[in-house]
């Protein structure tokens, strides 16, 4: 996902086993102020997330962390702040 100038990838587990609701296993991201919302993602993997459980957090509005809850969402096929991908 690309946002405010940089751009954020979260990886999930994605093995049937999951059921489509696989655990975070990690992420990355590049862009200004990267190093200060990395560490919600190291939370992320700590606590055992999934996309759906960092989607529904609460991620203040506007800042950096958001992107991170909107990256999720996009895993999750919920995010309704983008236009439908096209085909």
């Amino acid at each position: 996902m690309s946002l405010m100038g940089g751009q954020i990838q979260l990886l999930f587990d994605d093995s049937p086993e999951a059921h489509g609701h696989g655990k975070i296993l990690g992420g990355g991201m590049v862009g200004t102020h990267a190093g200060d919302i990395i560490g919600e993602i190291a939370l992320a993997i700590e606590r055992g997330a999934d996309a759906v459980d960092i989607g529904k957090t609460i991620h203040p509005h506007p800042a950096l962390g958001e992107s991170i809850g909107m990256a999720a969402e996009v895993a999750h096929g919920s995010c309704t702040d983008l236009p439908p991908a096209h085909k």
